[in-house]
């Protein structure tokens, strides 16, 4: 249950943020926040991370159904603890599933965060980033 509720959570925070930028901004417009460190610019990206693979949204909605396939026949053998693996599939299927709602919608996805020596990314991408590290972390942790 910690699983679905975390990657419930994620998708609607990704959602709201992203609505916000939407609503607040102009395609293109950025606002420095830390001049030439930090600058939120709205933009949409057709591609994954970096841009790869622009335009193949089925491609990238086909990994959201396979992940949360994988979920729903898995789920009885996500380990429980430490809390943080859990956590970290949901936030993983949230991220995933925040995206993916912007590829069936807009047929690209919202992204502002803006590190000027880093592509432009969003609140779904931080989390997928966030959950593939703990899945990680774990299974180093857990190798035998």
């Amino acid at each position: 249950m910690t699983t679905l509720l975390i990657a419930i959570f994620v998708t609607v925070f990704d959602q709201l943020v992203k609505w916000i930028v939407v609503s607040h901004m102009e395609l293109g417009e950025t606002i420095p926040l830390i001049r030439n460190v930090f600058h939120l610019t709205y933009i949409l990206n057709p591609g994954a991370a970096f841009g790869l693979l622009p335009h193949q949204d089925w491609f990238f909605l086909a990994i959201v159904a396979v992940l949360f396939a994988a979920f729903f026949v898995m789920r009885k053998r996500i380990p429980q603890k430490p809390f943080y693996f859990p956590a970290a599939v949901g936030m993983l299927l949230g991220g995933a599933l925040g995206n993916g709602i912007d590829r069936v919608r807009l047929g690209a996805v919202v992204d502002f965060f803006d590190f000027r020596i880093w592509p432009i990314f969003n609140v779904a991408d931080i989390f997928i980033c966030l959950g593939v590290g703990l899945i990680a972390f774990y299974f180093w942790r857990h190798s035998e």
